[in-house]
């Protein structure tokens, strides 16, 4: 008797997780899983997600057995957990992306440790003049760092791949912003479980 085809999924991803959703979907040969990323850039106007992912669930529907939202709340306030249940479909645990690739356990160590702290993934260090540095105007106006960054004490750079060149970059920012610096090598945490499981749903 031939086996049921596993169901259509469609991941509604950040664009700040594109390389690694694409790398476990590849890795793990997960032919029914189709990733479609949103701009990474709406992390700085993060009342947009919301919208964003709504228009993209409603162009899905008639072509996916499953939706899942790769985002995490991403600063929307509780407006895409919102979204999600009105729609019926899932997304990624956590608050921010980095409590996704740390892991819950250790996202929680790191944050009562040292409330005060930037995290940083492989994809906010490669862009982090893009997002942080002239996304937030500090290309122009510098002494807005002691406005944003003032109650920060440290950098922790979660890395998903082992490059020293990566965490070279990573401390550069931390440097430019004044703050200590640490790296973990975390690599892709509880994504892929997560994507796994949805590829093997019947």
């Amino acid at each position: 008797m031939p086996s049921t085809p596993a169901p259509r999924v469609l991941v509604i991803g950040c664009g700040a997780l594109a390389r690694e959703l694409l790398d476990v979907v590849k890795v793990n040969d997960l032919s029914n899983v189709t990733i479609e990323c949103l701009p990474g850039i709406l992390h700085n106007t993060p009342s947009k997600i919301p919208a964003a992912v709504k228009e993209r669930i409603d162009r899905a529907r008639p072509d996916y057995e499953t939706i899942f939202v790769g985002y995490a709340d991403c600063g929307t306030g509780g407006l895409l957990d919102a979204l999600i249940e009105e729609e019926q479909v899932e997304r990624l645990p956590g608050a921010h992306c980095y409590e996704f690739f740390a892991g819950s356990n250790v996202f929680a160590a790191l944050h009562e440790a040292e409330p005060g702290t930037l995290y940083l993934t492989d994809y906010l260090v490669k862009h982090f003049d893009l997002f942080v540095w002239k996304g937030l105007g500090l290309d122009r106006h510098p002494q807005l760092r002691d406005d944003y960054f003032g109650n920060y004490t440290r950098v922790v750079y979660l890395a998903q791949v082992d490059d020293p060149d990566l965490v070279e970059k990573a401390e550069i920012c931390a440097v430019r912003l004044g703050l200590n610096f640490e790296t973990r090598l975390v690599g892709y945490g509880e994504m892929e479980p997560a994507l796994v499981a949805l590829g093997d749903v019947r």
